[in-house]
């Protein structure tokens, strides 16, 4: 497949669909209109897909765990083979380095392997079986056996700043996939032609598994309209989304007002804490400001869990940190943003923090160019902090706000000020351990993760992650995004009680020919053949 496959079509099932309205990608680095224009979707197109997509719905939630683990082995192989034709256009599309995007696409295949090897091994069914007993006093126990179920068809918003892994086939739609669910993608209007490759890539992959075609569609387009359609439309049954706070909980509103009301898991915002304890701070005050500074500039700090808060008490090792983040910051070049709209946000969030009387300004790094990304550091009192909650505001970008404590009850008051987080981070000594004790009780209730000696971005996919966190990290702080635990977003629990055993699905009958671990009267029954319910 090559750039010349990018047609602009709309993929809604095995059709390419024109579309009536028409919409360019743009390259943010030149600001160059990029070829070809691409179908803007809308109701009538929602429509074509969600009907395709529960039509398929009954088929595709009763395929094994082995039949949708080689459904994603083959998305994952037919990706692949896009070769460079897919890196270029998303580098095209985003700005993003060549190297930052090859690591994408790596990441990508791996979870949908991750998520193939997790339902191989009984991740998505999870049965319990509690045995009967007939004679029990004064009532007797049914034969009870339960395992989970695909929720149904799902929405899922393609993010901007990971034209890959938060995309076409990220891991919302690889854990929905997993599930059992059919996967309607909003596509990111920011790079639609590699969302395009994407998608022509799972459409080959359904067709390679002999699925039916509605178990994925793709749906480009620029209006708030097509995403309120989607979220809508009653065959809709949940939601993945990752972008800002207000799409998000725009979404949230759309869905809580339908007849029958669907979740919404959606990733918002956060400004991803890190407080510097003070034996940290006076072992090693210049690496990590080395460290902070790296963070913060990485992919022009376009990533969820950007370093945007760092916290720590006043004195010299704090003004040590302080000035080698300056200068770090000061030797930064502007790194291209993902879109001119992101690029004019970033550029009035740093102007209001300029103008902020309780905000002082410790450095800017160099001017770029059409949609550059300049990283900026400033510093403020906890007092001012605490004071005025404007100065809690994410800001997408690689610009980050240093917060002064007095002492540590300085340090827990902010860290008990705090929105909801995707991350928090602990830079600590043996020394700091009381301290740290003192504030991991806060930071549990505030982060969905929380960091030792290391830097918030960058987000392991393994199964004991969590990329999530309480509102408005997330809109539903008992999920997560990354990970394979994302796939019981899109599950729900199925109890059988005292079915025939011809008529329970295989996943609960007495002889286990699924052979899945299942949790048998409390305990963990080892995954094998020729199991019987007690």
């Amino acid at each position: 497949m090559t750039m010349r496959d990018i047609t602009g079509a709309l993929l809604i099932g095995s059709r390419d669909i024109a579309g009536e309205r028409h919409f360019h990608a743009v390259d943010p680095a030149t600001g160059a209109t990029l070829e070809p224009a691409f179908a803007d979707a809308g109701p009538a197109e929602v429509d074509q897909a969600a009907a395709l997509a529960a039509d398929s719905f009954p088929i595709y939630r009763a395929t094994t765990p082995e039949q949708r683990a080689a459904f994603l082995d083959a998305i994952a192989r037919q990706i692949e083979a896009l070769g460079d034709a897919l890196i270029e256009r998303a580098a095209l599309e985003t700005g993003l380095p060549v190297a930052r995007l090859t690591g994408e696409r790596g990441r990508t295949t791996g979870q949908l392997r991750l998520f193939a090897g997790w339902i191989r091994s009984g991740g998505a069914d999870e049965p319990r079986l509690d045995s009967p007993l007939p004679d029990r006093k004064p009532l007797p126990r049914a034969d009870l056996r339960l395992r989970h179920i695909g929720i149904g068809p799902v929405a899922v918003f393609g993010a901007s700043n990971f034209p890959l892994a938060f995309s076409v086939a990220g891991g919302d739609t690889a854990s929905a996939l997993a599930a059992g669910c059919p996967v309607i993608v909003k596509g990111h209007p920011a790079h639609p032609g590699t969302s395009v490759l994407v998608g022509r890539a799972i459409r080959a992959a359904v067709q390679e598994a002999g699925l039916p075609e509605g178990v994925f569609s793709l749906l480009t387009g620029t209006s708030h309209e097509l995403g309120g359609a989607l979220v809508a439309d009653p065959r809709i049954k949940a939601v993945g989304f990752t972008g800002s706070r207000a799409g998000g909980l725009a979404l949230c509103r759309i869905a809580a007002n339908r007849p029958e009301p669907i979740p919404v898991f959606a990733e918002m915002s956060s400004i991803n804490p890190v407080f510097l304890l003070p034996g940290a701070l006076q072992a090693r005050a210049e690496a990590l400001a080395t460290g902070f500074v790296a963070s913060l500039t990485l992919g022009a700090g376009q990533f969820c869990t950007n370093p945007g808060l760092v916290i720590a008490l006043a004195g010299a090792p704090l003004d040590r940190f302080i000035a080698g983040a300056g200068a770090a910051v000061s030797a930064a070049t502007a790194a291209t943003m993902l879109t001119p709209a992101i690029a004019g946000a970033y550029g009035k969030s740093v102007a209001a923090l300029e103008s902020h009387r309780e905000v002082a300004e410790i450095a800017h790094g160099h001017e770029g160019g059409p949609n550059g990304c300049r990283p900026a550091l400033f510093v403020t009192e906890a007092e001012a902090f605490l004071r005025e909650p404007v100065l809690s505001h994410e800001v997408f970008g690689a610009s980050s706000l240093v917060v002064r404590c007095a002492d540590a009850d300085d340090m827990r008051k902010v860290a008990g000020a705090l929105e909801g987080q995707l991350t928090a981070t602990l830079h600590l000594e043996p020394s700091d351990h009381a301290l740290a004790g003192s504030l991991l009780p806060i930071l549990e209730d505030k982060a969905g993760r929380i960091l030792a000696n290391g830097w918030p971005t960058g987000v392991e996919v393994c199964h004991a992650m969590v990329h999530g966190g309480p509102f408005p990290a997330t809109s539903d702080p008992r999920s997560t995004s990354v990970g394979t635990l994302a796939i019981r977003r899109f599950l729900r629990p199925v109890c059988y009680q005292d079915l025939p055993e011809e008529l329970l699905p295989a996943a609960v009958q007495a002889g286990n020919p699924l052979g899945l671990p299942r949790l048998m009267d409390g305990s963990m029954a080892p995954s094998r053949s020729g199991e019987a319910s007690s």
